[in-house]
């Protein structure tokens, strides 16, 4: 019975010392500052990208000419490589995504992967002239225009009318 009193003892000072850790944490995370607010993207100017895109995709890119102020450019990338890939990131003024996808891949596996799991609803929208079928249930809402030669995806978390309103405002010259 001589050894279980030396047992306790390193029971109790490794309690001690968890206890003295998890002190020493808080303390730390109360006086740090830390900023639980989402970050101010930068804007980027796609231009180049979009001519670039335009000379050597085989469809019509497309862009927005006139969006809401408040609206603005986050991410850019065209991939020529395969299928003629553009894509075009927006950041609405609510703070909402929106997207904007073109490629030359089949249709049912670029808007599967454009809308992330993304399906076809029987609504249809009609926007300048061109007639969109939406896809709901994936990670985003989606408007998708099938075209010959390419499809074009606008997606993302903003509502309905803001999708619409980027696919209103595509041009593609």
């Amino acid at each position: 019975m001589a050894g279980s009193n030396g047992k306790q003892k390193s029971v109790r000072n490794m309690v001690l010392s968890l206890g003295v850790t998890i002190l020493a944490a808080g303390v730390v995370y109360l006086f740090v500052p830390h900023d639980d607010s989402a970050p101010d993207l930068p804007k980027v100017d796609y231009r180049v990208e979009l001519l670039t895109a335009r000379r050597a995709a085989s469809y019509p890119v497309a862009a927005p000419a006139d969006l809401p102020a408040g609206w603005k450019a986050t991410s850019v990338r065209f991939d020529g490589q395969e299928f003629d890939v553009w894509h075009l990131g927006f950041h609405t003024s609510d703070g909402q995504y929106v997207q904007v996808e073109q490629s030359t891949q089949k249709p049912s596996a670029f808007i599967d992967e454009a809308t992330q799991g993304g399906e076809e609803s029987t609504t249809t929208r009609r926007i300048d002239g061109r007639t969109w079928t939406r896809y709901t249930g994936g990670r985003y809402d989606a408007l998708v225009l099938e075209e010959k030669g390419s499809t074009t995806v606008v997606a993302g978390t903003a509502s309905l009318a803001q999708l619409e309103e980027m696919a209103g405002a595509l041009k593609t010259a």
